[in-house]
């Protein structure tokens, strides 16, 4: 099968959109199949680029521009010259917003089936950042994500929740597809590693018990929740990424090590080093990190709302908190602190990679793959 995804983000932005992307062209090739990416590039005086390839496949960056810190890909119709040459059998679209719309739109005019992917709950965002017009704005918002996904023979949505939320807003022709963990990769064997040890050591010089979290520093993730946490007894908050936030969040939370962005094993061991894995966004239509914080083995404590209310098994794997109630994170952290808490964080922690081990990144692409062809096979049947 020949696959021609665009994308919002790509390299070298870290996101989930950007994680996404990098599994399914990687298990695309280690399936035999081929593919074509087409991103957001940077300028030529940027400190790192957008590579020429992936997973040894094509990328080709069209322009884009700078906005709050993310690289925007311009609408272009080099799209279409880029797809007549590659003659892709299906179009992958992620997280659609702006250069997606110019893909999907594209896609239609030259007849080849597409599938977009749902990831960002952009009106949320647009609410939270647009004041008094916010309410207003969001609306719009729903109503561009509307017209941009009527253009898709079908959209892909990471949760119940987003699905739900797809529906309620007349999205048609909608399905869940969920996303893959390393669960190699994030493993509870992670903890013997003596970088790992170390880290720890360096974290809990008396035993603390480390409250991690891993994503970016920005007022989307609603990080202020933290400073429930800040001077509970006998913890450290542990923070792990970089963002716009994180000036703020150093005076927020005094107590906090803020690590940095970490990739790869680094990240794994960061993982491995913490006791509790805690998240405060609202707007998560899945929670990738919550994910990857199971798969190490970590009992997770996130909001009762989005997407980990799929990830969460309430008294089993951790702990879901109202995030409409001041006090509820610290009321739900607070069981599993402290060493009379180790057996049920141990127990929590395997009950977690249980549930996530089977979801790799083949099997999901697997499924990816059984989508591509669903839609070939329905534009085929319309047009003959």
């Amino acid at each position: 099968m020949r696959v021609a995804i665009v994308t919002e983000s790509f390299l070298p932005a870290l996101n989930g959109v950007t994680t996404s992307v990098c599994k399914v062209l990687e298990c695309l090739r280690d399936q035999g199949h081929e593919a074509l990416v087409v991103a957001p590039g940077t300028s030529p005086w940027s400190p790192t680029m957008t590579p020429e390839h992936y997973a040894g496949f094509p990328v080709h960056s069209v322009t884009s521009v700078p906005v709050r810190q993310f690289r925007v890909g311009l609408p272009s119709y080099e799209i279409e010259t880029v797809l007549h040459r590659f003659r892709p059998n299906v179009m992958h679209v992620a997280s659609p917003f702006v250069l997606g719309v110019r893909g999907l739109t594209a896609a239609r005019a030259l007849g080849i089936p597409s599938v977009a992917i749902y990831q960002t709950d952009m009106p949320s965002y647009i609410r939270q950042h647009m004041g008094p017009a916010g309410d207003l704005t969001a609306r719009a918002a729903w109503r561009w994500i509307r017209r941009i996904h009527q253009q898709a023979d079908l959209t892909l949505a990471p949760s119940s929740a987003a699905l739900a939320d797809l529906a309620e807003h007349d999205v048609p022709r909608i399905a869940q597809w969920g996303r893959g963990v390393d669960s190699d990769l994030f493993h509870p064997d992670r903890r013997q590693d003596s970088a790992t040890q170390d880290l720890r050591a360096r974290l809990a010089p008396n035993g603390e018990t480390l409250l991690g979290y891993v994503g970016r520093l920005a007022p989307e993730k609603e990080l202020h929740r933290l400073e429930e946490l800040s001077r509970m007894p006998g913890t450290r908050l542990v923070l792990v990424g970089e963002g716009p936030s994180r000036e703020i969040l150093e005076a927020q939370l005094p107590g906090a090590v803020f690590l940095g962005r970490r990739q790869g094993i680094e990240l794994a061991q960061a993982y491995a080093s913490f006791d509790v894995f805690v998240h405060t966004g609202t707007r998560e239509t899945f929670g990738q990190t919550l994910q990857e914080a199971a798969a190490a083995g970590l009992p997770v404590v996130a909001p009762a709302r989005g997407g980990p209310l799929d990830l969460v098994e309430v008294g089993r794997t951790g702990a879901l908190f109202d995030p409409d109630r001041a006090g509820s994170l610290a009321a739900e952290v607070t069981p599993l602190v402290g060493p009379q808490a180790a057996d049920l964080r141990a127990q929590m922690g395997q009950a977690g990679r249980e549930r996530v081990v089977a979801r790799s990144w083949p099997a999901l692409v697997e499924q990816l793959v059984d989508y591509y062809a669903l839609v070939i096979g329905a534009t085929s049947r319309s047009v003959a």
